[in-house]
């Protein structure tokens, strides 16, 4: 397995992760705040959107059109960056049109990812506004994002525990 299969295949792993949590939490769940977390569903799958365009597609390959016109980049960075609050995400965007966009930003990821070169992933990453927090190659990205969405798994997981139900995780019970 190269490094690109490698990446591919913990992407998807990671993105099967938040579907498997998100899938499990009521629509009428996504906008209860747990106090002790001070975040909720909402937030944390709005979150996760503008997160995944940001690690593995804009700072890959530059800004995407067909992502742009599904949805807005700049509601996004208003509502969900780590500056923002959850309790004003509350009513903006339904958890219906939350998974659809995740979906759009999961599959390019995807489809950028499986683009580029064994190279590629040693070139240095499309410069912006911001600079990354902690790549500076694309394969820096790619990793960074497998293992920040991971951390919001746990977040959401946190979250499901406190306004719903635990997962189960499918865990056998050992005898």
């Amino acid at each position: 397995m190269n490094k690109i299969e490698m990446l591919s295949k913990q992407t998807l792993d990671t993105y099967l992760w938040v579907h498997k949590l998100i899938d499990t939490t009521p629509d009428e769940k996504w906008n209860s705040i747990a106090d002790v977390l001070d975040s909720n569903i909402n937030w944390q799958v709005g979150h996760l959107v503008i997160s995944i365009y940001y690690h593995s597609i804009l700072v890959i390959k530059g800004h995407q059109e067909d992502v742009l016109k599904q949805l807005s980049l700049q509601k996004y960075l208003e509502l969900y960056t780590f500056n923002s609050s959850p309790k004003k995400v509350v009513g903006k965007i339904s958890p219906k049109e939350l998974r659809n966009h995740l979906d759009i930003v999961e599959k390019k990821s995807i489809e950028v990812l499986n683009s580029l070169s064994q190279k590629d992933l040693t070139s240095d990453l499309v410069p912006g506004k911001v600079e990354h927090p902690v790549a500076k190659t694309k394969f820096e990205a790619i990793d960074w994002n497998i293992k920040h969405t991971m951390w919001h798994c746990g977040q959401i997981a946190s979250l499901n525990r406190i306004v719903h139900k635990s997962y189960g995780f499918e865990l056998k019970k050992t005898e």
